[in-house]
């Protein structure tokens, strides 16, 4: 029988079955050319071929990369929109809930930051990232002492939590609490591989608790890493030239007016002219150079 149908051009094939077929193929297509858009950079593209996939078809990967074009081209309240309806449909999926407040925090709205990672504790209290990533709205909302105690939380759910004791250390040192800021500096600085932000944290505080000589290697440790980072050298110079050391405090400010000409706009004169001394002088004096 199926012999003679294919013979004379008859077919077994069902046109509902075929019309969702049509459909998936139709589906996938625009799935794979809104990805293939999104990775050569075809941002608006993206969106665009995504969306129609989404008329066609309910699909969670494509939310999750239209949400990742819509962060690409800072379209912050959709790229939410389109992790909320993951988020619906997984309500137990933390990661996303913590993506969502990723991207509240570029957009810098901590009150809904917050919100988010209120949601996330009810799935999971005990996530040390949750804790942390609400920590982070906190330091937004300038809640330093709530921020601490969140952080703290975090640490105590896992002690290897490197971003939540750095973020911990830096509160503190914003709150003047410098010694027990150290305790953060020390784990991070034995745990962790050199980094700016450590680095800078930890000079930070060693000044702060006057031991200057481990805060001048921690900046030229930092000068290191990155010789282009102008809190290091400004810091480093008001350091020197509060110990005397007006050279050093001098090619320090050099170099910080190299990386940044603007960065004394209020000090007139050229560092080369005579009065080079009294031009420092008063360049450090209009400075906060370990404010954050």
């Amino acid at each position: 029988m199926n012999f003679f149908k294919a013979l004379f051009g008859g077919s077994d094939e069902n046109p509902e079955e075929e019309k969702k077929a049509s459909v998936a193929k139709q589906f996938d297509m625009l799935k794979y050319d809104g990805v293939k858009a999104m990775r050569i950079g075809k941002l608006d593209a993206a969106v665009g071929f995504f969306r129609e996939a989404l008329k066609i078809q309910d699909d969670l990967e494509v939310h999750e990369y239209l949400s990742r074009t819509l962060v690409a081209l800072d379209r912050m309240d959709e790229a939410i929109a389109e992790l909320e309806q993951i988020a619906v449909a997984q309500p137990e999926n933390v990661d996303v809930l913590l993506q969502m407040a990723h991207v509240a925090y570029m957009k810098e709205d901590y009150d809904q930051m917050t919100g988010i990672c209120e949601r996330a504790l009810k799935v999971d209290d005990k996530n040390s990232r949750v804790h942390y990533v609400y920590g982070q709205s906190l330091v937004g909302k300038k809640e330093l002492v709530k921020a601490v105690a969140r952080l703290t939380q975090a640490v105590t759910l896992d002690e290897a939590n490197g971003d939540a004791r750095l973020l911990r250390g830096q509160t503190l040192y914003r709150l003047g609490q410098y010694a027990q800021a150290v305790g953060d500096v020390q784990w991070l600085l034995q745990h962790v591989q050199p980094q700016e932000d450590v680095l800078l944290l930890g000079a930070r505080v060693m000044h702060a608790g006057k031991n200057d000589e481990v805060a001048l290697k921690l900046y030229e440790a930092i000068m290191q890493v990155n010789p282009f980072n102008i809190d290091a050298y400004r810091e480093r110079g008001k350091i020197r030239y509060d110990r005397g050391d007006k050279q050093g405090a001098e090619e320090d400010m050099q170099k910080v007016l190299e990386l940044n000409p603007d960065e004394l706009s209020g000090v007139s004169g050229d560092f080369k002219a005579e009065g080079i001394e009294e031009q420092v002088k008063r360049a450090y004096s209009m400075m906060n150079p370990f404010g954050l």
